[in-house]
């Protein structure tokens, strides 16, 4: 035994104890190590990959909600324009015997500041005719449509509310000073309404209790081309509505945000004005039917259903008065935008709003989905719908 051997003679060494572990070499700890980053390297890339994929699902899925959403918002209002509770146009009413009355005789004013002295008897009769109007241009309504995209529609709703004023749930209470509309069941006076902030007399079909009031609803939407701030670039879907200003003035209040991400909107009607035997519709004379006995099909009144291609109401081709009091289908397109830049993509897509509409390529690195949907006035349609 030498001297640098201290173990007792005949004790075993430390390699032949029971429980002993060598360390690693050098080499063994490199190698480890390596193949360590490896497997970090590769979980990081999936990460990574994972991350991305997330985050562009998730871009995918708010611009397709926004653009469902915002068909949904327009179509659940769009369904009840011209809805006036039990009150019917005579042009539209094929029980009238004679010569309508009521024909409107031109396109209203939209967004007209409410008092009597500009409300006047032919203003209301446009109002209640026409319940959709739509146009291109900025001076639709001036100075409620601010900063409107170049490249998409202004769309004006008007109807009754559906639910009685004051009648509880989640209808407004009547509140003074507000525009309601009253609409006469009894038989002395069918053919009358009220569209007024007082002087609600008219009644019930016994002729004896006041008939229900409706508030006056005048929804206009655009597109404006900033969300927040000026300048933010994300498109916003806007809503003004006609109500009670803090000031005491009825008239359509400042625009708010509704959904962001709405590029484009694009407004086409569908017109009825061609009879079900192919005649021309004529509201300077009583109802001709074709059968008198029967009365199943009026030769000089529409019969619900679109003639023709839709139009589009514009400032280079503007919409009649004849042309919107027979519009019964509106054809809605909305071109929805993420609001984020997907990095590696570029958008070189054309999109088609309408026959005279063409959107794009953008080449920029939005990504984009266009919504089109087809709705029935059913208040409208339905009243010329014969048998």
């Amino acid at each position: 035994m030498t001297c640098m051997d201290r173990r007792p003679y005949g004790a075993p060494s430390l390699r032949a104890l029971p429980g002993w572990q060598p360390g690693f070499s050098l080499v063994e700890l490199m190698i480890s190590m390596t193949i360590s980053l490896v497997i970090l390297g590769a979980l990081v890339a999936v990460f990574v990959n994972t991350s991305g994929s997330n985050n562009e699902m998730a871009k995918a899925n708010g611009l397709i909600e926004n653009g469902r959403l915002a068909i949904q918002v327009l179509e659940n209002d769009i369904v009840h324009s011209g809805f006036w509770g039990t009150f019917v146009p005579q042009f539209d009413d094929q029980t009238t015997g004679g010569i309508p009355a009521d024909v409107p005789s031109a396109v209203p004013d939209p967004c007209l500041v409410y008092n009597p002295g500009n409300w006047t008897a032919a203003y209301k009769t446009n109002l209640v005719g026409i319940p959709v109007q739509a146009d291109d241009t900025a001076s639709f309504c001036t100075g409620i449509v601010t900063n409107k995209r170049d490249d998409s529609d202004v769309l004006l709703v008007r109807h009754a509310e559906i639910c009685v004023a004051g009648s509880g749930g989640n209808c407004e209470a009547d509140i003074a000073g507000k525009l309601y509309f009253q609409s006469s069941r009894c038989q002395a006076d069918l053919t009358s309404y009220v569209l007024n902030t007082a002087g609600f007399t008219l009644l019930q079909r016994n002729c004896a209790t006041l008939a229900e009031k409706r508030k006056f609803v005048s929804n206009l939407y655009y597109i404006r081309d900033y969300a927040v701030t000026a300048g933010d670039g994300i498109p916003t879907l806007m809503r003004s509505q006609f109500d009670l200003t803090p000031g005491g003035n009825l008239e359509h209040q400042g625009a708010v945000a509704m959904i962001e991400g709405i590029e484009s909107l694009v407004v086409e009607f569908g017109i009825d004005d061609v009879s079900k035997t192919g005649a021309v519709v004529d509201y300077t004379a009583a109802i001709n039917w074709d059968d008198p006995a029967t009365r199943t099909t009026p030769t000089n009144r529409g019969d619900g259903a679109p003639d023709g291609d839709f139009i589009r109401c514009t400032t280079a081709s503007p919409c009649t008065a004849a042309q919107l009091m027979n519009a019964t289908a509106v054809r809605l397109y909305v071109l929805a935008r993420s609001r984020e830049l997907t990095r590696g993509y570029t958008d070189t897509k054309t999109y088609a709003l309408g026959s005279g509409t063409t959107l794009g390529p953008f080449n920029d690195s939005f990504k984009r989905h266009l919504f089109v949907t087809t709705v029935r006035l059913p208040n409208v349609s339905g009243r010329r719908m014969t048998p």
